[in-house]
């Protein structure tokens, strides 16, 4: 049987997947809502709702994702972060997976990765889940209706979480897989049913390929002035971190949430939709997104709620503390209606400091965005990958290693080349800890973030005095308007000032031990860099 609105000539039976029970093509959210509670998938909430639960799995898999090794990109992959499938071993894969699928009921979207008409990937994305097919609905950007009957997608994504994979067989860790042919134009994963995968399995296939076109591929949020999208700024961060929530600006038009394109003219949306952390969300500090949480597809995603009321428990992390709320880009009333924005005035680079030892905000040399860049330093929060359970002081190059499948020194070279032609100002924002470490100080308050943010973004931070901060050597200000001064000086915050110092060396040293892997692949300007100094 088959539904829904398809090209013919894309059907999966002439692409390589037969003997399925049913196929449901391009199916709109009404419907897929429906089959996923028939199907016995999820709940229906509040507002018309899905809330789901993803099992054993309510983070990402990092260490199972694959590329594959193939004679195309085998001098591109940056191997030592993206462990090697064997081709064969990868053809065995498909192999047993299309046959596990057979006499199942599968569902289809076709969709696009890319805002920017120039530089969109045509994406399928086959789910064996009716939520997980609204997911890549609400996520990636939806082609109008008439488009269907000509569309022949680019890259295909395969999702059957019931498939687990054999690791004597098919060169995986463990049962749970994730594997990227960049030749065959396939991802397949199995064995999870987190949809974080489908999402993050797209942004790594446009991490490769966008770098060819000359385009800066980002992990990152970004938003414009009102009115004025020239006027755009990007927000680098790992997940926790806040791009979501701080580009999510009322006084601002939001272009994305979580990844982007740099180009030589624009500044575009790689999604449709937005993956927002749930925690302790709240509708007076974030309205918008607590919105969202009550809006028709809106998919609730491992969170607890009332059985009777279906009243959502913000504060109840005994699921995981990677709940999350998947919505598309439009449920967010200041979002663009293209997602695009010109090229970046400012590029915000956040980091979540557990040792509490960083400043809420520093303006960067373009040497020292490059150092930063490359180090990606953060704090791993609690849920994001499996067995995360507290705060854990990490270097993700280029603040999103984990989908990043070139060596790192590409990506830095566009950002260079980037800061250099456009002359974008940098700043590095703390949204850690402050008055001590994790387990003794406090997270930084999101009320003064916002208003240093602002101040960078209309430029009034750029007229206030500022001090060098002698362990990493970036100006610090001294005294902003609406900001507790002390917030300023982290050391002052710190009952323990020795204690302070102590953390701080021991900060600098893990940085420095860091970027020695870097310093043949860099300029002499971020060679020069010696924090700590």
């Amino acid at each position: 049987m088959e539904t829904g609105r398809v090209n013919p000539t894309q059907k999966l039976e002439n692409t390589g997947i037969s003997g399925l029970k049913s196929v449901h093509y391009n199916l709109l959210e009404p419907a897929l809502i429906e089959a996923a509670l028939k199907n016995g998938e999820g709940e229906l909430g509040i507002g018309g709702t899905i809330m789901v639960s993803t099992g054993e799995f309510t983070g990402r898999s990092p260490k199972d994702k694959f590329v594959v090794d193939e004679p195309s990109v085998k001098d591109s992959i940056w191997w030592e972060n993206n462990p090697p499938l064997a081709m064969d071993a990868f053809e065995q894969l498909k192999k047993d997976m299309y046959a596990h699928m057979q006499g199942g009921e599968y569902y289809v979207q076709d969709l696009y990765a890319g805002a920017d008409p120039a530089h969109q990937l045509k994406t399928r994305v086959i789910t064996e889940l009716a939520w997980q097919s609204l997911f890549a609905r609400n996520m990636l950007r939806r082609p109008e209706t008439s488009e269907l009957q000509k569309f022949a997608p680019d890259f295909t994504i395969v999702c059957c979480p019931t498939f687990k994979a054999d690791p004597a067989k098919h060169g995986c860790r463990t049962e749970t897989v994730v594997a990227i042919s960049f030749e065959q134009k396939l991802v397949l994963i199995g064995g999870t049913e987190y949809a974080g995968e489908i999402k993050k399995g797209v942004f790594s296939v446009m991490n490769y390929l966008l770098p060819g076109e000359g385009i800066m591929p980002m992990h990152c949020s970004a938003n414009h002035a009102i009115g004025n999208p020239d006027d755009a700024a990007i927000f680098f961060g790992l997940s926790g971190t806040g791009k979501t929530t701080l580009s999510a600006d009322p006084n601002r038009t939001l272009i994305g949430d979580d990844e982007h394109g740099w180009s030589d003219t624009s500044t575009f949306n790689i999604e449709g939709g937005c993956y927002a952390k749930t925690i302790n969300l709240s509708a007076e500090a974030e309205p918008e997104i607590y919105n969202t949480t009550r809006k028709f597809g809106t998919i609730i995603e491992n969170m607890v709620y009332d059985d009777y009321t279906k009243e959502l428990d913000f504060a109840d992390d005994s699921l995981t503390a990677n709940m999350r709320c998947a919505y598309p880009l439009h449920y967010i009333s200041n979002a663009s209606e293209d997602s695009i924005g010109g090229q970046p005035r400012n590029i915000i680079m956040l980091t979540c400091d557990a040792f509490g030892v960083l400043p809420p905000i520093a303006r960067l040399t373009p040497a020292q965005a490059m150092y930063h860049f490359l180090s990606g330093f953060t704090s791993k929060v609690a849920g994001t990958e499996r067995g995360i359970t507290e705060p854990q002081p990490t270097f993700s190059t280029c603040f999103g290693a984990p989908f990043m499948p070139r060596r790192p020194e590409a990506y830095g070279a566009l950002l260079r080349d980037k800061i250099a032609s456009t002359g974008a100002t940098c700043w590095l924002v703390n949204t850690g800890w402050t008055g001590g470490a994790y387990g003794t100080g406090a997270r930084m308050p999101i009320k003064a973030t916002r208003g240093l943010l602002t101040a960078a973004l209309d430029g009034s931070l750029n007229d206030v005095e500022f001090r060098r901060d002698k362990n990493f050597g970036f100006d610090v200000p001294v005294a902003v308007s609406g900001v507790d001064n002390a917030l300023l000086d982290p050391r002052s915050t710190w009952a323990d000032k020795t204690a302070y110092d102590a953390n701080a060396a021991k900060l600098v040293a893990m940085f420095s031990d860091n970027f020695v892997q870097y310093e043949k692949h860099v300029s002499d300007d971020v060679l020069a860099i010696k924090i700590g100094s």
